[in-house]
């Protein structure tokens, strides 16, 4: 199995974007990339410990590519917008690609410069090594399938999801 660590605003959204889908093990929520060694989700939301909202992908390279992991990253989220995902605002939502070897970066930076075409604003995703990854609390895991009738998940998640499976349908 590879792994794949990326962040794209709220983790229900990504973390729904990979569930399901062929070749991917696991798509558990998480934090990365900040100061904090125990963060939970209120301290991440409050912006003070440097994390971002992060989903780990666990993913069979003989069935998914990590390239293609990237194209769905690129196609869930809006990467042009600067630590925000709509009305998701802070530093926590930033939109990153952590990667964990040489490869994975050069890939990703390749990605990021494939996906500028596609956007009249320049593309702020971070590209950075990993650090500091922590599993989200147990309540965060498989959100969308487990509250449907959540607001949130109806109004946010639900349409980038749909958007998501018209665009690359191929791959459920």
């Amino acid at each position: 199995m590879s792994r794949a660590v990326i962040g794209g605003g709220c983790f229900w959204c990504v973390e729904a974007a990979y569930k399901n889908m062929r070749g991917i093990k696991s798509a558990l929520p998480g934090y990365a990339g900040g100061h904090d060694q125990n963060p939970n989700y209120n301290s991440v939301c409050s912006g003070i410990t440097g994390h971002a909202e992060v989903v780990e992908i666990l993913f069979d390279e003989d069935v998914i590519s990590y390239e293609t992991i990237l194209d769905v990253f690129f196609t869930v989220h809006d990467p042009t917008q600067l630590n925000r995902q709509g009305n998701d605002i802070g530093t926590q939502y930033r939109s990153v690609i952590y990667y964990l070897d040489d490869e994975q970066k050069n890939l990703a930076f390749n990605s990021k410069k494939k996906f500028q075409e596609y956007y009249l604003d320049e593309i702020v995703t971070e590209i950075t090594e990993l650090t500091n990854y922590h599993e989200a609390e147990k309540y965060h895991h498989d959100y969308f399938n487990l509250n449907p009738g959540n607001g949130y998940c109806q109004m946010v998640v639900a349409p980038k999801l749909a958007k998501v499976r018209a665009k690359l349908s191929h791959l459920y």
